[in-house]
């Protein structure tokens, strides 16, 4: 079990991006017609990417972190090393 969760895990970073994707490629599409429409689209593309690398980056660190945490209030005959 612990191993499916895993690969599930890995594959929840493309889900997302494929996510993002159609929602940008929506954006292209669906952004109101006239002399703005250039910065709706722009805005709506780049809050998307922004929000996807913010997640991604967080899901990421936790998924993968780079300190393993320690407790330091713990007796020194309980430590497992």
């Amino acid at each position: 079990m612990d191993r499916a969760v895993c690969f599930l895990s890995s594959w929840s970073i493309f889900i997302g991006l494929f996510v993002v994707a159609a929602m940008s490629v929506g954006a292209w599409f669906l952004s109101p017609k006239g002399e703005n429409q250039v910065l709706w689209r722009s805005s709506l593309i780049l809050a998307f990417t922004c929000c996807y690398l913010m997640w991604a980056i967080t899901f990421l660190a936790q998924l993968h972190p780079l300190i393993e945490p320690r407790r330091s209030d713990l007796r020194a005959a309980f430590i497992h090393e």
